[in-house]
């Protein structure tokens, strides 16, 4: 089994590291499924626009709402979210390569989210890359049984994992011993 994760401190640095792996092993023919997360700042003050792109080709979701400049509540848009949550399952098969998921967040941690895709996946041996956040640690590991390893959020570190995998992934596929 391959579950990992990383937790990059700076705010956004996960989804940037994750969205320029998706895009680089994409471009490389690797099959991707799951979710990276686009952060768009608003010319206007307030917190950024959050939207989701679906692994490998789209389409683009919308995850975040606006609650008003003086609200202080959560912004994610459930329904946008299962929304992803549907596309992904769909296209997650034994075929799949890697499964990244841009963040194990609140909604999973809830018991919600891609917590059944990420189960899915395991079940069928392709490997999770999961996104995480100090808030929603704790919920993850429990989730995770002692079963996830940690990767340094550096894109270096985490494409050298990735190549591992795929490459293992790609030798058992056609009968090869995996290295």
């Amino acid at each position: 089994m391959h579950l990992v994760y990383t937790m990059a401190p700076g705010r956004g640095d996960t989804d940037l590291i994750l969205a320029g792996l998706a895009a680089d092993l994409t471009g490389r023919g690797v099959r991707l499924c799951g979710t990276v997360q686009i952060n768009l700042e608003r010319a206007t003050s307030g917190p950024c626009d959050m939207d989701v792109r679906v692994l490998p080709d789209g389409p683009v979701l919308r995850i975040s709402q606006d609650l008003g400049a003086h609200s202080r509540g959560c912004r994610l848009n459930p329904e946008a979210l299962e929304t992803a949550v549907g596309l992904v399952s769909a296209r997650l098969g034994a075929d799949t390569d890697l499964l990244i998921i841009n963040k194990f967040g609140k909604h999973e941690a809830e018991g919600r989210g891609f917590r059944g895709v990420i189960a899915e996946a395991i079940s069928l041996g392709v490997p999770v890359l999961v996104g995480l956040n100090e808030l929603n640690r704790p919920a993850f590991e429990a989730f995770a049984g002692g079963f996830a390893v940690p990767l340094l959020p550096r894109c270096d570190a985490i494409r050298d994992w990735a190549d591992r995998v795929v490459d293992r992934r790609s030798a058992a596929a056609v009968g090869q011993p995996a290295v």
